[in-house]
């Protein structure tokens, strides 16, 4: 793999996409962005590469968009062999390079890993995930030691209706959500 610099801390990055498997001769990969937009993936000058403990700079020096993913050249990495290590890696950058959001608003992996507290005090369980179904977000959360019970729930991200209020400091979304709610 051709790269820069190694980065272990994991903390401050953030997963925009993952490779798939090499496409060609010369060493294109497929790139399965998760931003959205898509092309979003491209505008960041620092990437990393990697998994959860170690991460590696790197450098795409060409792009094609091609249905819903992307074919990418990794500067260096001109054959089919010297490509195939990034297959299933992951596309990362610093948290620091994420555009500021508007008050009110997340990036999904801030509320990854919240706990979430009805109106009754009761924990319904961790945000695991969260899916994109269209007509709004929906938080998956997974039951958790602390939790009333051990059901995986799936919650709309509605604001005001239903999520009514996120605290990052104290790590808990507060929802309008009765633990007997069918999912």
């Amino acid at each position: 793999m051709n790269t820069k610099q190694t980065v272990n801390n994991i903390d401050n990055k953030v997963v925009l996409g993952q490779f798939g498997k090499v496409h060609g001769i010369k060493g294109w990969l497929k790139l399965i962005s998760f931003t959205a937009p898509p092309a979003n993936i491209l505008d960041y000058p620092q990437l990393f590469v990697g998994s959860e403990n170690s991460w590696r700079e790197l450098e795409i020096d060409q792009c094609r968009e091609q249905a819903s993913m992307f074919l990418v050249h990794i500067k260096g990495s001109d054959d089919p062999e010297s490509s195939k290590p990034y297959t299933g890696k992951q596309l990362a950058v610093t948290s620091d390079q994420m555009p500021e959001l508007e008050e009110g608003d997340f990036y999904w992996h801030v509320l990854e890993g919240l706990s979430v507290v009805n109106r009754l005090a009761q924990v319904l369980g961790q945000v695991d995930r969260l899916l994109e179904t269209g007509a709004n977000d929906v938080l998956v959360v997974k039951a958790t030691g602390s939790s009333i019970d051990d059901r995986e729930r799936l919650i709309p991200y509605i604001r005001e209706s239903v999520i009514e209020e996120v605290n990052l400091e104290a790590g808990i979304i507060r929802v309008n959500w009765e633990a007997d709610y069918l999912d």
